[in-house]
C-alpha cells in the first residue's frame, strides 16, 4: 500500500506556502511519518526532522517524558503523546511539533477500551495542542498509513 501521498503533499504545500516548518516524535509510525513528508517536493523547505521513540525508555531519555506519566497512562496514550509534542519543542526548532503513539499490533497496552488499531496524535502549533484519538482496522501498515493521512489532514486544517 503506498503512503497517503495526496494528503501529505497537500499538507506540505500548505506549510511551504505559509513558510512553516515541521518536526516529528514518532513511536508507532517508526519514522514513516517523516519519510512521507520527505518524499514531497517541499521537503527541503518544511521538514526539520524527527525522533523515533518507539521504546518508552527513549520517550524518557530523549524527550524527558516522566516515567510516572508513562507508568500511569501507558506509552500508548494521549497523555504521553501530548507530553512528547510539548517536549519535542525543547529539542528541535520548528513551527509545528507532531507526536504519534498507538497500537498497530498486539503486545502493547491494548485493552477492550483501547484495542489494537487505536492511535493517538498531537499537533502542537502556536501554543495550541490539537489532540486526536483515532481507530483503524487492518494490518499494521494500513493502520500507520491511515494515521499519517489523518495527521496530514489535521495539519492542513489548522495552518
Amino acid at each position: 500500500m503506498p503512503y497517503p501521498k495526496l494528503a501529505v503533499e497537500e499538507c506540505a504545500r500548505r506549510l511551504a506556502e505559509k513558510q512553516l516548518t515541521i518536526c516529528f516524535a514518532e513511536s508507532a509510525t517508526a519514522g514513516q511519518l517523516a519519510y512521507a513528508f520527505s518524499q514531497t517536493e517541499y521537503a527541503g523547505t518544511v521538514l526539520k526532522g524527527g525522533l523515533i521513540c518507539y521504546d518508552a525508555c527513549l520517550k524518557e531519555d530523549i524527550l524527558a517524558v516522566p516515567a510516572e506519566l508513562i507508568d500511569k497512562f501507558t506509552p500508548e496514550s494521549i497523555e504521553v503523546t501530548r507530553e512528547m509534542a510539548l517536549q519535542l519543542a525543547n529539542v528541535i526548532r520548528a513551527d509545528l511539533f507532531v507526536s504519534v503513539t498507538g497500537l498497530t499490533k498486539p503486545g502493547g497496552s491494548e485493552t477492550p477500551e483501547k484495542p489494537v488499531g487505536t492511535m493517538f496524535y498531537v499537533v502542537f502549533y502556536r501554543g495550541v495542542l490539537h489532540e486526536k484519538r483515532i481507530f483503524s482496522t487492518g494490518s499494521p501498515e494500513v493502520i500507520v498509513w491511515h494515521t499519517i493521512e489523518q495527521i496530514a489532514r489535521t495539519i492542513s486544517q489548522i495552518v
